[in-house]
Order: structure tokens, then sequence, then C-alpha cells
């Protein structure tokens, strides 16, 4: 079951969400904190990589080595001036690259390294990764990730190869608010089958605002229209926190927070917080020690003064709201809810313009932090053979507009005259995804299209997004070939063109039968017209994208920083293991103390002592072969201690759970009860041999046991006992086989009298005397003249030879008078 698991990923600016799709359902995954949330970002150490929530607890430590909010970074130009914007607030390092992409400056293993976005991207995602394997203790590589709305066709695509850096084959890109959608629909067992029911879905996240609008239908959703707001998130709410005390402790307190990292993210962390209590409080506090120069901070502010001071923000909730609503061609009125998810919708502001905008109070069904991952789960189980999902269709929309671009034809360049400049949309705003369209050139050679965004304002992005060489080729008949190019949108939301055809038309003679005057049916030939299909090679250039080597090269490198964080941990943990000291150190004065001698113990204790002081000198950065080494030399002395230990505290039980099994079993050996009748009495002699001989063996090994000081290696040890137990578990086992039921038996209290005092060993080898039952008649004098002079000399035997005590024989003695209908001791026999 777990290798057939599908994940679902969001990639959120502040924190990340898994979900698995299992046969029982979806689940969201939980991390090593137990929390459903984990921290989207990276922070670098001079020995290793802090990821997730390790990454978070060493951020106010090292902020300018922490690397946060990379998906608002990756797959834009340095330039862009929401990313310029973006850059202020950070407190690392970020630098333009020679292709004129951003790169992260950071301090790792001792060096200044950089990265590009996409790497981090990958770290983050190789961190979700080992999540999800731990919970579902198997490799996870099929996956769906969520992305926001607005992404474009590179940052798409750094997405991917931000996958395929941490180990992961996505089978679909899905959009956040369609997720939600489906989320929302797959569980409907009410939805209508004609009549279309409308949903507005409004995701405000930490940095950006999602409205959807999706019209549902049994078994279907039908996703209208997409709008959204990039820069308008509940960070935009913190920050106005933020620059609001920023500003009030430089008056009150004198200090500059702008000029300590720490202080400003120690700052935007509370003010999140007050952000959070001002969501169900009028007013809020704000009481943070040491903030900056050993000084305290104090504020206070009510949520009226908040929403006051937001206003600038608030008045770009609407617009997002509008342009969904009118490109999906429908009116407030046919809206039949509302669905708000993601952080940033708790502001109470929000949600009473969402109320005035439509006219309902929104709803609150679903998880806000979680919906999205729970869809993409869902969207890759459907979309995986392995896993059967009730059907419920997706009609996904594209968000942009793409056309494609070209020159003029070969001979307008061959006359000197300038090329001109074509283009055509392929595929328009709200197209479905996926979607193929095919489009005829006529050229005489090689020839180039570019794939680019028709309306450049609306995606806030360089215009064109990849180049096309498509050729060579060769004309055979005229100076111009028909030449077919296919487009594709596929499901991650990238357009690509993925094939090109040569169509050559070509005359054939075929032979046919054709009805002649006077000459009947007569095959003749006949002229006909036939396409010749040759595949043209396309090449592909995507401006801004990670070529296939440098991709192979930031895998590699993420698999040996990974290797390196490993190495690190299992040295981490087994430094922990040599901690065992201080634990051993008290239980040697403690409940070991008995099984340990003065000699022993002040030898061990100075040697956990040596190597404690070792710990805090030279062995503070010592690699993780020498911490095994150490941990082994201890354990020599300690395993044995522990060991007398364990045996003295498990004899009790398992010497109780063999007399018991003793009892039990001869007790049905030795029944006439018709109930055992099926039992033969030759298995009943073999349990009642096997019984004897484990009592004997039991009681000659506790002597012995019982004549040893705690501190002395223990004789009788539990592992023995239980494998005792288990012979006569088999042996009853096979005798109990018949066909009668198996009747469950009674406990019978082992004997509450055990030998105190070691006797004499076995003195000779002499053979133990056995006790036949195949023989004559049952109940004839012989037999049970035999039986008494047998019984004699195997007590005599067992009682000289093992210390058998007198007690254990007379209950035998007692069993057999019961079973042979005669005392074995009686001077009769």
């Amino acid at each position: 079951l777990a290798r057939m698991s599908l994940i679902g990923f969001v990639l959120g600016t502040e924190s990340c969400v898994v979900a698995v799709a299992r046969q029982r359902g979806i689940d969201v995954v939980l991390n090593d904190e137990s929390k459903p949330e984990t921290p989207a970002l990276v922070c670098f150490g001079d020995t290793q990589r802090f990821l997730g929530t390790a990454g978070a607890a060493s951020s106010l430590m090292i902020p300018r080595n922490t690397i946060s909010q990379i998906k608002r970074m990756i797959g834009r130009p340095f330039a862009d001036p929401e990313l310029q914007q973006d850059l202020k607030a950070l407190p690392f390092s970020v630098i333009k690259g020679p292709d004129g992409f951003p790169l992260i400056r950071a301090q790792y293993l001792g060096e200044v390294k950089t990265f590009t976005p996409t790497q981090i991207l990958g770290m983050v995602l190789s961190n979700l990764k080992s999540i999800a394997e731990t919970n579902l203790n198997a490799a996870v590589v099929d996956c769906c990730i969520g992305i926001p709305v607005y992404f474009t066709d590179l940052q798409r695509r750094a997405v991917l190869d931000a996958a395929r850096i941490a180990g992961l084959h996505p089978l679909r890109l899905f959009h956040e608010t369609t997720a939600t959608a489906l989320d929302y629909g797959i569980y409907k067992t009410d939805l209508p089958e004609n009549d279309q029911l409308n949903v507005a879905f409004v995701d405000v996240g930490h940095s950006s605002m999602q409205v959807c609008i999706a019209g549902f239908k049994k078994g279907q959703v039908k996703i209208l229209s997409h709008s959204f707001d990039r820069s308008l998130g509940g960070r935009d709410f913190d920050e106005v926190l933020f620059k609001h005390f920023a500003e009030k402790f430089k008056v009150e307190y004198k200090i500059d927070v702008y000029q300590n990292a720490r202080a400003c993210l120690r700052l935007r962390a509370a003010c999140e917080k007050l952000k959070k209590v001002l969501s169900a409080n009028p007013e809020a506090p704000l009481n943070i020690e040491c903030l900056m120069d050993e000084k305290d901070v104090r504020g206070f502010i009510k949520r009226d003064e908040f929403e006051q001071i937001s206003i600038p923000i608030l008045e770009r909730v609407k617009k997002p709201l509008e342009k969904a609503l009118s490109e999906a061609g429908l009116t407030v009125d046919s809206i039949y809810a509302v669905e708000v998810v993601g952080s940033g919708s708790r502001v109470p502001a929000i949600i009473k313009i969402l109320t005035e905008f439509f006219g309902k109070e929104p709803r609150r069904t679903m998880n806000a932090s979680e919906c999205v991952a729970k869809g993409c789960a869902l969207e890759c189980a459907t979309l995986s053979p392995t896993f059967k999902v009730r059907e419920f269709h997706v009609n996904e929309s594209f968000p942009f507009t793409i056309a494609l671009s070209w020159k003029g034809a070969a001979p307008d360049a061959q006359s000197g005259v300038a090329e001109n400049q074509q283009s055509t949309i392929v595929f328009p705003k709200g197209n479905q995804i996926p979607s193929v369209k095919a489009l005829t050139f006529y050229r005489s050679g090689t020839f180039t299209v570019d794939v680019q965004y028709a309306d450049v304002n609306e995606v806030q992005a360089p215009a064109k997004i990849s180049t096309y060489t498509i050729g060579p080729f060769q004309c055979t008949k005229s100076e111009r070939a028909t030449v077919k190019v296919k487009a594709r949108l596929n499901l991650h939301g990238i357009v690509s063109l993925e094939s090109a055809t040569l169509l050559e038309e070509e005359e054939a003679e075929v032979l046919v039968i054709k009805e002649l005057a006077n000459e009947g049916g007569k095959v003749v030939k006949v002229p006909k017209k036939k396409v010749k299909k040759t595949s043209i090679p396309v090449k592909e250039l995507v401006h801004g994208g990670m070529v296939a080597a440098d991709l192979e090269k930031a895998a590699d490198k993420e698999f040996e920083m990974a290797l390196k964080d490993r190495v690190m941990e299992e040295t981490k943990d087994k430094k922990n293991a040599v901690s065992y000291v201080y634990d051993m150190r008290n239980k040697l004065y403690d409940k070991y103390q008995d099984f340990v001698t003065e000699l022993e113990k002040d030898e061990f204790i100075a040697k956990l002592q040596e190597v404690e002081d070792w710990l805090y000198e030279d062995g503070e950065d010592e690699t993780k072969g020498v911490y095994i080494a150490k941990l082994e030399e201890l354990k020599k002395r300690g395993d044995p201690i522990e060991e007398r230990f364990k045996e003295h505290s498990e004899r009790g039980s398992v010497i109780d759970q063999l007399f018991y099994c003793i009892n039990s079993y001869r007790e049905v050996a030795a029944s006439n009860d018709p109930k055992f009748d099926h039992i033969d009495l030759a298995e009943k002699q073999k349990v009642m041999s096997e019984c004897v001989e484990g009592g004997a063996w039991l009681s000659y090994k506790m002597q012995l046991q019982v004549s040893l000081l705690k501190y002395a290696s223990p004789v009788l040890l539990s592992a023995d006992v239980k494998r005792k137990t288990e012979a006569l578990d088999r042996v009853q086992s096979i005798a109990k086989s018949g066909a009668a039921p198996q009747v469950p038996l009674e406990y019978i209290q082992p004997p509450e009298t055990r030998p105190n005092n070691p006797t004499a060993r076995p003195a000779n080898n002499n053979p133990i005397p056995s006790i036949d039952l195949n023989s004559a008649v049952r109940d004839s004098d012989f037999l049970r003249t035999e039986i008494g002079v047998a019984y004699r000399e195997w007590g005599a035997f067992h009682v000289t030879n093992h210390g058998v005590p007198p007690k254990l024989l007379d209950e035998i003695r007692c069993m057999w008078c019961t079973f042979f209908k005669a005392c074995p001791m009686d001077e009769k026999l």
C-alpha cells in the first residue's frame, strides 16, 4: 500500500503542506514536530544545512544565511520590480547573475557560495519528500504540486526543474484554486445533474490573493475564470504593523530596527502574531524583550486603527473579485456560495469586504491551510493508474493568452525585402488545459517560431517564452513545402511545439478494375495522389530556463549536500549516544549497584569521567566513526551490568509462565476426562515426560541461580526458560491436534515453595529411568507393579542428581494416582 501512495505538495511562500492519497482517503502528513505546516526555508550552517522546522529554529541565530520566501523568486528576472520590492524586506543577500536572473549568496561550509532560486526550491522539495517518505516508510516519486494560477511559463518550468533536482516526478502542476475546488466538489453527493452550481473560491495567502469561479455539476467541475493579485496577502498586513511599530519604537525607544536583521525578524514575527490576535479581539498589546540594544519594547493597537492604516491594501481586494465575476460572465446573484481559504483570510476587514461584495457571508467549510494539498493528492491519484478514484472530471482553464510569432516566408528574404513579423493566437485566455493545436506553414527551409504572451501587461513578465528552430528539411517537388506544426498546452500549463511534419504530395499508379464498353471488367493503372509524411527536427530554446547539463549538475550537488546532512545528523545521534555516560553513571549508584562489584564500579566510573572530559575537549568536533568507537568501548563494560539487571527483572515472570505450562499440560496428560480421549496414550506419555523433564531442569537451574550473588553472571537465563516453554507448547499442541476441539486450560498457580539451597550435583552418568506406558493392558496388576518400580527409581534418580524438591515429586505422585487409579509409592506395588 505504501508503494502505491501518491503525494500532493503545496508550496507556500511561508510554509508547505504535504498530503498523501491512500485507499482509505486523503491524509495530511505531519512533520517531525507533528505539525501539518512545514516552514519553506533553508538555513545554511558551518557544517550542514537545516531544512524546514530545523531551519526555522536556526533562523534567528543566522538570519543572513536563512533563505525564505523562495516561491516569490523563482523564474523571475533580477530586474523585476516586484522582486526588487520583495528583496528589500529579506535579510539575506541576492545578486544579479550573469544571465540576468537572481543568485542567492550564503555562507556554507565556511565559504561564500551562490545558489539559484531553483536550487533552493529543490532543497525545500527534497525536505518535503523526506517528510513523506518517513511517514510512509517508502520511497516517494510521483506527485502533484500546487502552484499559483499566475505562475508564468518560466516559473512553471522552474518548479519542474526543482522537482527533478529533488528526485520527484510531478504528474501535474495544479493551480491552487482548482485544487481547492476539487477538494470541495468531489465529496459533494448532492450536486445537480443539469443546473450549474457556481461557487467563488477566494484564497488569500501569505503573499498573494487568488479568486476562482467554478461551476459544479454532478461528477464534474468547470473553472469559469481566474483572477489574482500577486502582491496582496497576509504579509502585507504584517508589513503595515511592522512599519507602524518600527516608527513608534524609533521615537519612543530611540532604536532603528532596520539596522539590525535579527531585530527585524523578531518584530515581524511579533506583528504576525499580533495580526492573528486582532482577528478575534478588538485590541491587542505587543511586547518584545531585549529587541535591540538591550531594550524591552511595548506597544498597543486597536483593530480600528489597524484597519485604518491598512486601507491602501484593503482597497485592492475588490479588483480581483470584480475581474473574476466579469470574465465568468456571471452576476453576484448567480453565485451559490463563497468559500474562503488561505492564511491571510483571517483578517476581519477582508471578510467584511467579501460579504459586502457578494451579498452573502463567506463560508469556512474547508481547512484553510490543508485543502490545496488534499486537492493535489486527489488529482495525483486520479492521474495514476494504481488508484481508482470516484469519477470527477476537472475542466481547467488557462489564465493567459499565448501566441505564436514567426517571420515571413523565405522568398521575402531572398528578394531583399524586409521580413514581416507575423503572429497568431493559439491558446486564448480561458483555453482548456490540456489542449493541442495544429498550424500549417509553407517553407522551403529551416525556420523559427517564437512562443510568447499576447498581453505582457497582464502577465508582468518578458513577452518571449521560447524559440523553436524547425528544420532542416529538403523540398523535392517545389520551392515551398507544407510543414504542419503541433503546439501543445500540457497539464502543467506549459506551451511547447512538440513536433513538426513535412507533408509532400506524390503521384502513384494503383491498379483498379474498370468497366469498359464491350470489354467487361479490366484491370488498369490509375494515377492517385498520396501524402508523404516526414518528421522534421524541432530544437527548443527556453529563454531563462535551465539547460539539461546544468540541471544534472544541480541534482548531483543536491545529492552531495543531502548526503553530508545525513552524515552530520547521524554523527550528532552518535554524539548524543555518548551522553549515555551520564545515564549510566546515575544507574551505577542506583538500580545497578547490586549488580556490579565495588572495584568494577569504580573502574567504570573512572572510564565514564574520562570519556566525558574528552567529549568537551578534544572530542567536540570528531567524526562519526570516533564517536561509535568510544560508545562501543563503554558498552563493553556497561552491557554485562545491564544484562544482569535485565535478567533479574525478567526471570520471575518467565519462570511463572513455565510452571504454568508444566502444571496445565500434565493435568491434561493425567486426566481421564472423556473430552481428552482423542489424545493417544503415547502422546500423553510424551507430554508427561516433557513436563517432568522441564520441571527437573528448572528446579536444578533455580538452585544454581539462588547460590549466586547478583553481580555474578546468571546461569538461569530468561531466553532459555522461554525456549523450554515454547518446546512444551509445541509438544502439547501436537498431542492435542486430534479431531476433538481444544479445551482451554484453567490457570494452575505454580508451587509456592521453591528450592532455596543447592543440593548435590549429578554424581554419575547413569541413564535416566524411563516409563513405558505402551505395554500390556493399562489396568493390569503387572502394569501397575512396573509403574510403581519405575516411578520410585525415577524419583530417586532426580532427587539425587537434579535436586528435584520432594514437594514436586509429591505433586507428580498425586497426578499419577489419579491417572493409574493407584499410588506408585504403595508398598503392595
